[in-house]
């Protein structure tokens, strides 16, 4: 794996660290490259049942791609005459946002600074956003002349509304942490200098919970966002049929009968 992306492993949890700080944790190729392919291992990891993504340095969570790369990359294609350099899209950012979204254990993201375009996509792509109170986003697209990737269609306006995902997608500009949390964009904003450790407790929590049972919840609400009520209430039932014959099901009925913790095994 490339240095520009970290990955440990313990007890249960997987943390990847986007590792540019210097760059604001730019996306260029290698680090894109690395991204995919290390999210991809977590997801297909047994010993994984939770991932906390998170970035190095406390000026940004990812500013999205790499322009002066982006720049040479683009100068490269104009003397071949190609198009090679938006093939990141479909190479990279939708690999990464799918691992993100189809991973059956719990993603969560601990946003340092600012997130913004593919940044901000890998962000939203998650299951659960821990914010520094310093943190901001933006869509940054249109500032760019260019359209929205990283899944960004898909989540934004899931998460805050039609109207509202189309203004900032046209009038990109910086949305504090307060605000964010205000739209809905996050889930839980905390001082800066608290965002590792509530992020990593948040993380471990659901690492150690009923982690097939957090996959069908990851699968329901997917399903639902463009179901009928009558095919969710369908898929609904199909998913807690598998539930309902859990270990972790049977655990979580055997603890609350005895009044004790239950210690879910994640199957």
């Amino acid at each position: 794996m490339a240095d520009t992306v970290l990955y440990e492993v313990s007890d249960g949890l997987a943390t990847i660290t986007i590792n540019r700080p210097e760059a604001m944790n730019a996306l260029d190729v290698a680090t894109k490259s690395a991204l995919r392919d290390t999210l991809e291992a977590a997801g297909a990891d047994p010993a994984v049942r939770g991932v906390l993504l998170t970035a190095a340095g406390d000026r940004a969570f990812s500013v999205g791609q790499d322009l002066k790369e982006h720049v040479a990359l683009r100068a490269a294609d104009r003397e071949r005459g190609s198009d090679d350099t938006m093939r990141t899209v479909r190479e990279h950012y939708n690999p990464i946002v799918l691992a993100i979204t189809s991973m059956r254990k719990p993603v969560v993201a601990a946003v340092n600074g600012v997130a913004a375009g593919a940044g901000l996509g890998f962000a939203l792509a998650a299951d659960y956003r821990v914010v520094s109170d310093t943190a901001s986003f933006t869509t940054a697209f249109a500032g760019v002349a260019l359209t929205a990737d990283s899944g960004v269609s898909w989540t934004l306006p899931r998460l805050i509304g039609a109207g509202r995902a189309a203004d900032l997608l046209m009038f990109p500009r910086s949305v504090r942490a307060d605000e964010a949390l205000a739209l809905g964009l996050v889930n839980r904003v905390v001082p800066a200098g608290s965002l590792a450790a509530e992020a990593l407790s948040v993380a471990r929590t659901l690492a150690s919970g009923p982690t097939a049972a957090y996959a069908s919840l990851k699968e329901s609400l997917a399903y639902g966002a463009g179901r009928t009520l009558e095919e969710a209430l369908s898929k609904e039932a199909e998913l807690q049929s598998v539930a309902g014959s859990s270990d972790d099901h049977g655990i979580a009925v055997e603890a609350f009968l005895s009044k004790t913790p239950a210690r879910f095994v994640g199957r």
